[in-house]
């Protein structure tokens, strides 16, 4: 079947003009593939290094959080806790705070008083491997 086609000017065409196709073209998709690659390449390093310092200010705040409740507790018992948990017993913490660079509350490292002090927490560190921002290893902050 022979189609007819008007182009405006009164002249009869048998075959009209065939739309574009529609669609991106692959030079197309590629580019804007490369233009994403590089919008993430520059994002995600920025990312992970914010999350590396919000675990580093959260175990700062641990810390202090449980230097305080063993302050209390020795100044309200005039000796040391023996263990962490004392702390939680004697309603001086609600739970043991998270390490957030191991994710776990089992793994702090409680250091004993000078000798002549009763008790056996002084103070504690974090029990995560590694070197925080500023250089120092996590194990002496």
């Amino acid at each position: 079947m022979v189609s007819r086609w008007h182009n405006g000017d009164g002249v009869l065409t048998v075959n009209p003009p065939q739309a574009p196709a529609r669609g991106f073209t692959l030079v197309e998709l590629l580019v804007v593939l490369a233009a994403l690659g590089l919008l993430l390449g520059l994002a995600v390093p920025r990312y992970v290094q914010h999350v590396d310092r919000a675990r580093e200010v959260v175990l700062r705040q641990n810390l202090a959080t449980v230097r305080d409740a063993i302050d209390k507790f020795h100044a309200d018992r005039g000796r040391y806790p023996n263990e962490l948990a004392e702390l939680v017993a004697g309603r001086y913490l609600r739970e043991m705070p998270v390490d957030p660079l191991n994710e776990r509350s089992d793994t702090w490292v409680a250091l004993p008083p000078t000798a002549g002090e009763p008790g056996k927490v002084f103070d504690i560190h974090s029990g995560a491997a590694g070197t925080g921002m500023s250089g120092v290893p996590y194990a002496q902050w």
